[in-house]
């Protein structure tokens, strides 16, 4: 979950300016998905994303609920968090990073980064104007990250810059470059002198929008986790939409439709049924991406 969709969950109306309701509604969120998800019986992931310099009492507050957790059951409440301070000095990015990872790593909590940065308006984080040479991160600064981050803990994984961009935009008018990431994995091995090919666990940003193939590339150099976040949103819209549409006639007035000047529409607009929809066609989206993404059946 985001930040935004933290404070979300706590309730819009909640004060949130030091990232109270971010914390509560993340918090919260946590403990419901743990409840339910047994009834489903599928493993389940849960990370929050996107924190930024501003928000780290957002991160902190969620962590000192994990270690709370983790006294009680051995295990942190969320699986992993990311600090994004992809917008700051790359020296101020990777000792904070550092940081925030000694915290995590007696819980062996996963910690995700960004370096470089992912193009796009994303959660108020707007890089719609950013020169696109920043879209494109270098080998260099990936080992400087790695060098740093694995005497502490194996956990973490690095979200970096390949031509990125959140969002769904016009065909052509985003220049992704995937094979970039195999000259990451090269240059660190090369480093180490490890004969292992890809030693970085990466991380696809601004997935949305990308092609099966440039989905494979990626996940060939090593990504192990990509961003679909729009494609959803647009996933979960269109069943609502399609319903409303299909159901306008039902949906004016409380009583009377086609059917008749007396008959109730209770059961059309009854946000069970229309929300549903939405539910509905964002599961298919899912579906979709992961026999993209080579884990369908996986598990």
């Amino acid at each position: 979950m985001s930040q935004g969709g933290a404070a979300y969950f706590c309730g819009k109306g909640a004060p949130n300016k030091n990232q109270e309701a971010s914390i509560t509604g993340a918090v919260a969120a946590a403990h419901f998905i743990r409840s339910i998800a047994p009834a489903y019986g599928i493993p389940v992931v849960l990370h929050t994303d996107h924190c930024a310099k501003k928000l780290l009492p957002w991160l902190d507050g969620m962590m000192d609920a994990d270690e709370k957790y983790f006294k009680e059951h051995n295990e942190p409440l969320f699986s992993s968090h990311m600090i994004d301070l992809s917008e700051e000095e790359v020296d101020f990015n990777v000792k904070t990073t550092a940081k925030y990872l000694e915290r995590a790593a007696p819980m062996k909590q996963w910690l995700e980064m960004e370096i470089g940065i992912t193009g796009g308006e994303e959660d108020g984080v707007n890089n719609e104007d950013v020169d696109n040479n920043s879209l494109y991160t270098q080998p260099e600064d990936i080992y400087n990250i790695y060098k740093t981050l694995s005497p502490i803990s194996p956990y973490f994984s690095i979200a970096a810059g390949f031509g990125n961009v959140h969002g769904v935009y016009k065909p052509g008018n985003v220049k992704l470059h995937p094979e970039l990431l195999s000259k990451h994995q090269k240059y660190v091995a090369d480093q180490e002198g490890t004969k292992e090919e890809k030693p970085v666990f990466l991380v696809f940003h601004g997935g949305s929008g990308s092609s099966k193939q440039e989905y494979l590339d990626a996940i060939s150099y090593g990504v192990v986790k990509v961003n679909l976040d729009t494609d959803l949103q647009w996933a979960y819209l269109t069943g609502i939409r399609d319903y409303v549409l299909n159901k306008k006639d039902y949906l004016m007035q409380q009583v009377g439709n086609p059917d008749g000047p007396d008959k109730p529409n209770k059961k059309y607009y009854d946000p069970r049924v229309w929300v549903r929809e939405g539910e509905m066609t964002m599961k298919a989206r899912v579906t979709e991406a992961l026999k993209d993404f080579n884990t369908a059946g996986q598990v």
